[in-house]
């Protein structure tokens, strides 16, 4: 294998290739692309690169081709009610900013987050339990990395476009059905 292949399929193996951020393993990825597809094929995998936004990931392939192949590599996360709320709120985001067409990188400081979720937040008197609660879930999505913090600036976050891979049209619809659901269990509990 050589150094070039190494690198593309070892970066990418270790999560999220970006084209700002890995300059040489996006450029050795781009140039061999076919052959780290067959590479990671072997382990069940899928290279996804979106040119346009600038970024690789590999995927797990569907789970309808699972059965015989090998066992899943890339585990699948439950997330909780409110970090999803929040994930669908920036995806939300992201597309308004797409529609906009002014810049490319959208940016939300810490407190329009915080504004954004609160609103689908139990009314609650402890207003610093409430944020950081927030604080959390912002936390949360940075690990999952849908967001990233502003070097030198702890309060600003730059909003990943890998989101919009992750948080589709599909996914929206299931969390709709899913808030739909606990709506609707929520209403019948208050009707006993």
């Amino acid at each position: 294998m050589s150094a070039e292949l190494s690198l593309a399929v070892t970066q990418v193996m270790k999560g999220v290739v970006y084209r700002d951020g890995h300059e040489k393993a996006w450029r050795h990825l781009l140039e061999l692309r076919s052959q780290v597809s067959d590479h990671v094929a072997v382990l069940g995998l899928v290279l996804v690169v979106d040119e346009a936004e600038g970024y690789a990931f590999l995927r797990s392939r569907p789970e309808d081709d699972e059965q015989d192949g090998p066992p899943r590599l890339i585990p699948r996360r439950s997330l909780s009610f409110h970090v999803s709320l929040l994930l669908a709120l920036l995806r939300k985001r992201l597309a308004e900013f797409d529609a906009r067409g002014a810049d490319t990188r959208l940016m939300l400081t810490r407190q329009q987050i915080v504004d954004m979720l609160t609103l689908f937040l139990p009314d609650g008197s402890n207003e610093a339990r409430l944020v950081n609660q927030v604080d959390t879930h912002i936390n949360k999505v940075i690990e999952l990395g849908f967001l990233r913090r502003v070097t030198g600036q702890d309060d600003l976050f730059e909003v990943r476009r890998i989101l919009k891979a992750f948080v589709d049209g599909q996914w929206l619809a299931g969390f709709e059905e899913g808030l739909a659901a606990y709506a609707g269990q929520l209403s019948g509990e208050a009707g006993e």
